[in-house]
């Protein structure tokens, strides 16, 4: 087993949660966290990571300095430190985006290679090509774009985008940062025998995550109704037909588990990992469980130009990882916006500033 183990972007939402997974099933095993706290709300985690006695390291992975300096010999690594918005570098310069995936990405695969650390690395289901995903067989029903039978390329079916899916073509900025990063944990583990696991995620949601308008959509629609903030649909008409699959954070977290407990079962593999079609949501329905949920009903807008990079479905095919492992999501998207809610009443007041930012 794993003795010493880092985890990236350790204090964000997916870092932090999977740290926190790892020392309940390691409990023996020492955990560092690394972070550059540059996103709003990831120094509340701070206190969390130490009360479960996870060391927190105030550092970037786009400096090589800061890796080399923590004393640990880690034989893992969970690297999901990421900018992780699909609209980064749009409009402005894509360095700290490059800088931090790409870039950033290389000097944690050098410190595997020198240490011999296995590595899992989070990319992201927006690998696979935008314009591909805007020419897929669509019914518009009431409250939901639907996938039909009938598709025009492979690894497209009523199920979603499953791994086969062609990946010719522009993704966005942020795609193409995960992708040529998953390019090179692949040449890594090739080239200097490393065991590594690369994981397409869906849109990952779940207490602690502070969303925004281009990422954490699933927090920042509840916290809107909870904080009665007006919202806007955006793109595809500006109908909220748009439609995602959504994954809860522990479950992602019981995948990292299992993974971490069998690398040699998964070393040199890749998966989608995400809800699937069960646990796929439409904006229109978020809208209507957030109000259920909260009893509030807010003013929503329609603005119906796209923006970069949108596109008006997606959904996690995860059936190849399932047939592999067994994993599927045990919690629903109901589930998640339950948990969502719970978590911003119970902390409101630490909240209110960060999620209304």
């Amino acid at each position: 087993m794993h003795s010493s183990i880092l985890v990236t972007g350790g204090a964000g939402f997916v870092g932090s949660s999977l740290a926190l997974a790892l020392r309940r099933q390691f409990p023996a095993a020492r955990i560092v966290a690394l972070d550059n706290l540059h996103r709003l709300g990831s120094e509340l985690n701070i206190p969390r990571l130490a009360a479960a006695g996870i060391r927190f390291v105030h550092g970037d992975i786009r400096s090589p300095g800061d890796l080399e300096n923590i004393p640990e010999q880690f034989d893992l690594i969970v690297e999901c430190s990421a900018e992780p918005s699909a609209q980064a570098g749009y409009g402005g310069s894509p360095e700290y985006l490059i800088q931090t995936n790409l870039v950033g990405c290389f000097h944690c695969l050098e410190l595997a290679r020198r240490t011999g650390a296995d590595f899992i690395f989070l990319s992201t289901s927006r690998v696979y090509p935008m314009e591909k995903l805007k020419a897929l067989s669509l019914r518009e029903d009431e409250s939901r774009f639907v996938l039909t039978d009938e598709q025009p390329f492979r690894g497209a079916s009523r199920f979603g985008i499953a791994e086969d899916f062609p990946l010719d073509g522009p993704r966005s900025l942020y795609g193409m940062t995960k992708l040529a990063s998953e390019l090179m944990v692949t040449e890594y583990a090739a080239a200097y025998g490393l065991r590594c696991v690369i994981n397409r995620c869906g849109v990952i949601a779940g207490p602690w995550q502070m969303g925004k308008t281009d990422q954490g959509i699933v927090t920042f629609w509840m916290a809107a109704h909870y904080f009665r903030r007006e919202l806007n649909y955006i793109g595809f008409g500006g109908q909220g037909k748009q439609v995602r699959d959504l994954l809860h954070v522990a479950d992602l977290a019981s995948l990292i588990v299992e993974q971490v407990s069998n690398i040699d079962k998964y070393a040199g593999k890749l998966f989608n990992a995400g809800g699937g079609l069960t646990g796929s949501l439409s904006l229109r329905e978020i809208t209507a469980l957030c109000q259920r949920i909260t009893g509030n009903t807010v003013a929503i807008g329609s603005l119906p130009e796209n923006r970069p990079a949108d596109v008006p479905i997606f959904i996690t095919d995860h059936r190849r990882l399932t047939e592999f492992s067994g994993w599927q999501p045990s919690r629903t998207p109901e589930d998640i916006l339950g948990d969502v809610y719970q978590w911003i009443r119970e902390n409101e007041a630490l909240l209110r500033i960060r999620l209304l930012a």
